[in-house]
């Protein structure tokens, strides 16, 4: 039986209590619609980014719910096109959170389109690290947006709550001398075909090589993420905070670099969501501990 090690990573404390929000807001007129998330997936693509998802929710959500509070309500995942490969190979933790997420929505009675993405700063506490590469692509990001949207307002949120629980936990598989590849295969076949009855949906996977093959494959044996939704979640907490879309989907990465012989799965916890979006709603608080507690069970359940 595969010895199973759940592993916490430490917080920087002093990270978690700085008086700094966590998300970038960014507010454009849309009164006449006629900006889309299309053309923010074209305008990433023509430039230094590749947008991995672009995936409209107003039809599953009235599908499911029969209702939505929005007009647009799109989650969208993206890479840097050769930043992106840098941070994989020096930061094995990255792939929690690349793809990064874009949170696109206007409420059914506005006429403002709004934008929610990650900070810097907000990266380098989920994930634990210091890197100038976060900055570096959020200038790029940032100058880009503007520069396509010369008359958006751009605010960064509220400070964020403070919270003490881990924001990513990593489970290693320890492979005690097994063939990874078998390893490997069993371990993401059962992942998989868990995720439907508790209500999860992957809506991108990804084999991470893609992004620079020769370079990242001199580093790890494979590295896959999965993008997973739970509408439910999304709903309940778009209801009260929508910006909160900036985390969803929720990458899960799966990876053993070639000096291991260990089979690394990490995942954000839903604290995130919480700590950052300030997310103070009973209902959407419970729908996010409860998806927390299914995919912990998940990953238990498979990794046995």
């Amino acid at each position: 039986m595969k010895k199973i090690i759940i592993v916490a990573i430490a917080l920087l404390c002093a990270l978690s209590l700085q008086a700094q929000g966590d998300l970038h807001l960014i507010s454009v007129d849309n009164k006449d619609g006629k900006v889309t998330a299309k053309q923010i997936e074209k305008m990433l693509n023509a430039d230094n980014f590749a947008v991995d998802l672009n995936s409209p929710m107003n039809g599953p959500f009235k599908k499911q719910f029969q209702q939505t509070d929005f007009k647009v309500f799109t989650l969208m995942t993206f890479h840097h096109k050769t930043l992106a490969t840098e941070l994989i190979i020096k930061y094995p933790k990255v792939g929690a959170i690349t793809p990064m997420g874009i949170g696109i929505y206007q409420g059914i009675n506005e006429d403002t389109l709004h934008i929610s993405i990650l900070t810097a700063e907000a990266q380098e506490k989920i994930l634990g690290i210091k890197t100038p590469l976060f900055k570096e692509i959020e200038t790029e990001l940032l100058t880009l947006f503007k520069k396509n949207f010369p008359s958006a307002k751009f605010e960064i949120s509220e400070d964020s709550l403070k919270e003490s629980r881990d924001l990513i936990t990593l489970y290693e598989l320890d492979l005690d001398g097994e063939d990874w590849e078998d390893a490997k295969d069993e371990f993401e076949m059962n992942l998989e075909s868990s995720f439907e009855p508790f209500g999860f949906i992957v809506a991108a996977t990804q084999d991470l090589t893609f992004l620079d093959d020769e370079k990242i494959e001199e580093v790890y044996d494979f590295y896959d993420t999965y993008s997973i939704c739970k509408l439910k979640v999304i709903y309940t907490v778009a209801k009260s905070r929508p910006e909160a879309s900036a985390f969803a989907p929720c990458t899960t990465m799966v990876y053993k670099k070639k000096d291991e012989d260990k089979i690394v799965v990490g995942f954000p916890a839903v604290y995130n969501w919480l700590s950052s979006a300030k997310i103070k709603d009973k209902a959407a608080e419970d729908a996010l501990i409860k998806a927390q507690n299914d995919f912990e069970s998940i990953l238990k359940e498979v990794t046995e």
